[in-house]
């Protein structure tokens, strides 16, 4: 067994504290929203919106109102909505505590590989390189291994970075690593995985 993309999702929400001011990078960290619950977590969206409430319900979307990923969200009585260069001087400002991104590959140094495969159709960088350099705290979400069983944390990215050295911590579907000096250290498995799993599909050096 392992993590389903919710579990996932689930699984970095419980990194969020009250006050907090988090960024949701597309894909997997977009579903965060869902698992917030009750805490008191201010959601930011570089497309300008402050304030970002869960997905709406089947039949309730309303098509103004979007994540950076394109998909329909919804608001809360506090948001706010502003220019992409508001947006862009919070990230750029420090004002985003922690961003939960996902990626293609991390290394065990903490790069972070996720804006594009050379030779593929790129739509554009977005703000990904903006905000590993602006948060304080960066969280990566994204399965283990790819499509061929290969896997992503590595130990050294071999697609064009993102950022050198910006990511904290890894969640995949196999479990939660934490970047540390000397490599990565295993925080926990997810549930119905073994630590030897986890080792064995994991090139990255695991120090603990």
């Amino acid at each position: 067994m392992a993590w389903d993309r919710n579990q996932m999702a689930a699984r970095a929400a419980q990194e969020l504290e009250d006050g907090m001011y988090v960024n949701l990078g597309i894909g997997i960290p977009t579903l965060v929203a869902n698992y917030v619950g009750d805490k008191d977590i201010t959601l930011q969206s570089e497309n300008g919106m402050l304030g970002m409430g869960p997905f709406p319900f089947e039949g309730e979307e309303d098509p103004d109102l979007i994540n950076a990923g394109k998909q329909t969200i919804t608001e809360l009585p506090r948001t706010a909505y502003f220019d992409s260069a508001q947006s862009f001087a919070m990230i750029r400002g420090g004002k985003i505590a922690a961003a939960i991104l996902g990626a293609m590959e991390v290394a065990e140094n903490g790069d972070l590989a996720n804006w594009m495969i050379p030779g593929k159709l790129v739509k554009g960088m977005g703000g990904a390189m903006d905000l590993v350099a602006g948060v304080r705290r960066v969280i990566v979400v994204m399965d283990h291994t790819n499509k061929a069983g290969e896997s992503k944390v590595l130990k050294a990215c071999t697609l064009p970075l993102t950022g050198k050295g910006v990511v904290d911590r890894i969640i995949t579907n196999l479990g939660v690593l934490d970047v540390v000096p000397g490599g990565l250290r295993l925080v926990e498995c997810a549930d119905g995985v073994t630590e030897d799993e986890l080792r064995a599909a994991t090139e990255a050096t695991i120090i603990s």
